[in-house]
């Protein structure tokens, strides 16, 4: 079963203020349209992700797009909702998905859990959408903006979205009911058909962003909802002939050079293997292996470049990266402001997020015997929560 994911972003989003429409703007860090992009790009069930997008909008998108490889390229949307879904709808017809989830761009926190909920309802019975049962006392006002009833709630659930179905049978509504303008959602296209929809019950942090305190709202979620992780790393490179060492991306010169299969950064490597064992995800020799000899004599900088990319694909930041470096020689201290700025420069974070310290081993063991240069490292991170 092939599952593609329609994400509507083609609003102007004037309600949040600002000087982007909402999807573009920050949200702790990433865009709101890039923490929704990632949300299903990290989906195991998704297979494939499409955005409908405004005219004018191509180089914000691909900004959001960076990196998330089941992103394909965006579909210029129209003047109205239901306009942008059908021309997305027939977009991606061409990938010839089974299912199609239907998501708004404004909506960065919707869990894995209620993703996976609509998946299984819209492949079992063609239609589902995600809702919250109404839990608050409906009342229905006069013109004097007085009540003038209490509306009974049994019964009554707020859509949200994903809404999820079978995607030719959504495909064929969409262009049927071209013409209507009173389709308030996509499950209103099944309604008006006589096809059941079913309502999957969703999590009450799946707000949609519209007005800028929901921008606040958002961000005190993703701080509940993120967990901190810890990862380390260790290498070792010995010396060989030579005159100068590269350590965390400064030229250093020494009698001897460090002897690697790249350029033998081992504060670098240390680093990055930190950050893939913060992810759980593997290490330098796994991504990158050293029987590719395209990796020979690379620059160490692409690998942590590598390992921050995954961070951000998982919807993550770096809080500390913490580097020591254990040789007899040469003098890091000279050195170590320079390199502080190269990693932060690298990783993209501030300098006060990198520390990098040095000590030698009194004597003892290789790098007592000025035969290498060893390295370990911790990388602190702050992940989005499995839900």
């Amino acid at each position: 079963m092939r599952v593609h994911v329609l994400v509507v972003a083609a609003g102007k989003g004037l309600r949040a203020g600002g000087d982007l429409p909402k999807q573009y703007q920050d949200l702790a860090g990433q865009s709101v349209l890039r923490r929704t992009l990632t949300r299903f790009h990290q989906h195991p069930e998704v297979d494939a992700v499409t955005a409908v997008i405004a005219d004018g909008a191509a180089e914000l998108f691909t900004q959001c797009a960076a990196g998330l490889d089941k992103v394909t390229a965006a579909v210029p949307g129209g003047a109205e909702r239901q306009v942008s879904v059908r021309l997305g709808l027939e977009a991606i017809a061409r990938h010839a998905p089974d299912i199609v989830l239907i998501h708004d761009g404004a909506r960065p926190l919707v869990s894995n859990a209620t993703i996976a909920k609509v998946i299984a309802a819209a492949a079992r019975d063609r239609a589902a959408l995600a809702a919250l049962p109404v839990a608050d006392t409906l009342k229905r006002e006069t013109e004097a903006q007085t009540t003038l009833e209490t509306v009974p709630r049994a019964g009554l659930w707020r859509a949200q979205t994903p809404q999820g179905f079978d995607f030719a049978t959504i495909l064929d509504l969409h262009q049927r009911f071209a013409e209507r303008d009173d389709m308030t959602d996509d499950a209103s296209l099944c309604e008006a058909a006589g096809i059941p929809v079913t309502l999957v019950e969703d999590r009450a942090d799946n707000i949609k962003i519209t007005r800028p305190d929901d921008f606040v709202m958002a961000e005190r979620l993703l701080e509940t909802n993120m967990e901190t992780r810890v990862g380390s790393g260790f290498d070792v490179h010995a010396f060989e002939e030579g005159s100068s060492v590269t350590l965390c991306g400064v030229d250093i010169p020494h009698t001897a050079k460090l002897k690697g299969h790249s350029d033998a950064d081992v504060g670098m490597h240390a680093l990055t293997d930190a950050i893939y064992g913060a992810l759980a995800d593997g290490d330098i020799g796994h991504h990158f292996p050293p029987s590719d000899n395209q990796w020979r004599g690379a620059s160490s900088d692409v690998f942590l470049k590598h390992a921050m990319d995954r961070l951000a694909q998982r919807g993550g930041r770096l809080i500390l990266a913490d580097v020591t470096l254990m040789c007899e020689a040469p003098k890091v201290g000279p050195h170590r402001d320079a390199m502080r700025q190269q990693l932060a420069e690298i990783m993209g974070v501030s300098v006060d997020r990198v520390a990098v310290k040095a000590t030698t081993t009194e004597k003892l063991g290789f790098t007592g015997r000025g035969e290498g240069i060893a390295a370990q490292a911790t990388a602190t991170i702050s992940l989005p929560a499995a839900s």
